[in-house]
């Protein structure tokens, strides 16, 4: 008897060759927050390589960090005004005060509930993240492999980072006209 995988969600057949309209399209179908969703797509096509890799590894300024990473911190700032982040440093300023751990002096006070509060909306944008890169997967805009410790392997864990690869259609959808040649064959054709 096979017993079905209850964990997977089936994965839609990826794209045809599309416009940008298909995209947006596929996004809304499978995704609960697809402004975000989308952006995150933009990100990881702005960050693949020539064969639609983005990662394990991104280079953020002298640093190379792990994608997923970056991704949580490229869109944290979409939203530092949030009024969920006022209520989170509300919250956590008393947490702190109620266990005696927050800093008798104000600045450094400000600096530690700071510090905590990037944590938690690192951590937060983090799963964010991967929430997003699991609906366009099962949108078929993108793959998903691990890469890291020993092998490849789908599977996350054991010092295993993820790559993220971005199909030609959707490639082609977000940024058309990259990766065309100059009629001469040097570099780029003008936008």
């Amino acid at each position: 008897m096979l017993q079905q995988d209850l964990f997977h969600r089936a994965v839609s057949d990826p794209i045809p060759a599309a416009g940008l309209c298909d995209v947006v399209h596929a996004i809304a179908k499978h995704s609960s927050r697809p402004r975000y969703t989308f952006m995150v797509l933009d990100l990881i096509a702005r960050a693949a390589r020539a064969n639609g890799q983005a990662g394990p590894l991104v280079r953020d300024g002298e640093a190379l960090v792990p994608i997923r990473e970056w991704l949580a911190a490229t869109i944290a700032p979409s939203a530092a005004r949030h009024h969920q982040r006022r209520a989170t440093i509300g919250k956590l300023r008393s947490a702190l005060a109620a266990s005696g751990a927050l800093p008798s002096d104000p600045v450094e006070a400000e600096r530690f509930v700071e510090a905590q509060v990037n944590e938690r909306v690192r951590d937060t944008g983090m799963t964010a993240v991967s929430r997003a890169v699991s609906e366009l997967v099962r949108a078929g805009l993108i793959k998903r492999h691990y890469q890291g410790y020993c092998v490849d392997h789908e599977n996350r864990g054991a010092g295993r980072h993820a790559v993220y690869t971005v199909t030609e259609a959707v490639r082609a959808a977000l940024h058309p006209g990259a990766g065309r040649k100059h009629p001469d064959g040097s570099g780029l054709a003008a936008q």
